[in-house]
C-alpha cells in the first residue's frame, strides 16, 4: 500500500471512531505534567488504543444531544438514548426521585429524609447551588465544616479558590451548577464510604437530569472514582475527557489539594484550559 493510501485509511478510521468533536489542541505546557505524588515533570504519555472508541460502536446520531462525549454508544445504554436518559436510568426503580420534576422537589426530599446516618448528624444538608440550566456542572465529593454550617457547597477556602479558577477561564460562580456526591458532611472530613455514596449518588444523578449540563468537571480522585467506578490514580484519570454515559467529564485536582500542594496548580490550570476549550465547542455557534 502506498504511503498516501495508508494515511487515507488511517484518517478514515479515525473519522469513523472519533465522534463529532475534534481533538483539543495541546498547550505548550502539556508536554510535561506534574504528578500527584510530588509535582515532578514527566513526559506526556502517548495515547493508548483503549482510549479511542471501538470500531464496532454505533456512530452518534445527527442530534449531538444523544452523545455529547462525541463517541459511539456510551456507558450503560444505547446511543439512541440521550445522556440524561441514561443517567436517569441509574436511579433505582423504587426511588421517589424518579418521579420528581424540579430541583426544589429534590432539595426538599434531601432535607426531609435521612438516607444514611450522616443525614442525622449534619447541621444542614448541602444540596447544590448555581444556575439551574447550567451547561457546566462542577462536582466534589462531600461537604466540609464551612459547607455544613452554611448549607452550600464550596464556601470555605477551597471554595474561594474554586471561584478564582472558574473566573480565570471566564466563568462566574453563578453561571455554573455546583454540587457534591454526598449531601452531608462526614466526620473529620473523612472520605465517603461506599454505602454512603451508593445512597446519595442517585440524588446527584437526578440533579444532572434536571440541570442537563453539557459538560462535567469532577474535583478530586474520590469524586472521580465514585462517578466513573474506577480506582485509578488521579494522574490516570486526568489529562483527557472521560465518558460519563454520553457526557464529557474532566477530572482535575480538588481545590483543597491545591491549597496543600501549590506546585500542582500548573497542571490544574492546564486541565481547566482544556475544559474551557471543550465548553466552547459544545456551546458555541457551530455546536
Amino acid at each position: 500500500m502506498s504511503l498516501l493510501r495508508e494515511l487515507k485509511t488511517i484518517l478514515e478510521h479515525e473519522q469513523r471512531v472519533g465522534g463529532s468533536f475534534p481533538p483539543l489542541p495541546c498547550s505548550a505546557g502539556q508536554e510535561a505534567k506534574e504528578t500527584a505524588a510530588g509535582g515532578h515533570a514527566v513526559a506526556e504519555p502517548a495515547p493508548q488504543p483503549s482510549e479511542a472508541a471501538p470500531a464496532n460502536k454505533v456512530a452518534p446520531p445527527a442530534n449531538a444531544d444523544n452523545n455529547l462525549f462525541g463517541g459511539g454508544a456510551a456507558q450503560g445504554g444505547g446511543s439512541d438514548l440521550s445522556p440524561y436518559a441514561r443517567i436517569h436510568a441509574l436511579i433505582p426503580a423504587q426511588s421517589p426521585l424518579r418521579d420528581m420534576n424540579t430541583l426544589d422537589e429534590v432539595e426538599a426530599f434531601v432535607r426531609d429524609n435521612a438516607l444514611i446516618p450522616l443525614d442525622k448528624t449534619r447541621k444542614n444538608p448541602v444540596f447544590g447551588v448555581g444556575n439551574a440550566e447550567a451547561d457546566l456542572m462542577v462536582i466534589g465529593e462531600a461537604p466540609g465544616a464551612d459547607e455544613d454550617a452554611r448549607g452550600e457547597p464550596f464556601v470555605g477556602r477551597a471554595g474561594q479558590l474554586l471561584n478564582k479558577i472558574l473566573k480565570a477561564i471566564d466563568f462566574e460562580r453563578e453561571e455554573v451548577y455546583i454540587a457534591n456526591i454526598l449531601k452531608s458532611r462526614p466526620p473529620n472530613n473523612r472520605n465517603p464510604l461506599a454505602g454512603e455514596i451508593q445512597a446519595h449518588a442517585p440524588i446527584l444523578y437526578k440533579q444532572m437530569t434536571l440541570v442537563r449540563p453539557k459538560l462535567l468537571l469532577c474535583l478530586g480522585r474520590v469524586a472521580a472514582s465514585a462517578l466513573l467506578d474506577r480506582q485509578d490514580s488521579l494522574k490516570a484519570m486526568r489529562e483527557k475527557f472521560q465518558d460519563f454515559h454520553g457526557l464529557p467529564l474532566l477530572v482535575t485536582y480538588h481545590p483543597a489539594a491545591l491549597l496543600r500542594n501549590p506546585g500542582w496548580k500548573r497542571a490544574a490550570w492546564e486541565d481547566v484550559q482544556m475544559l474551557r476549550k471543550r465548553y466552547n465547542q459544545l456551546t458555541g455557534p457551530d455546536a
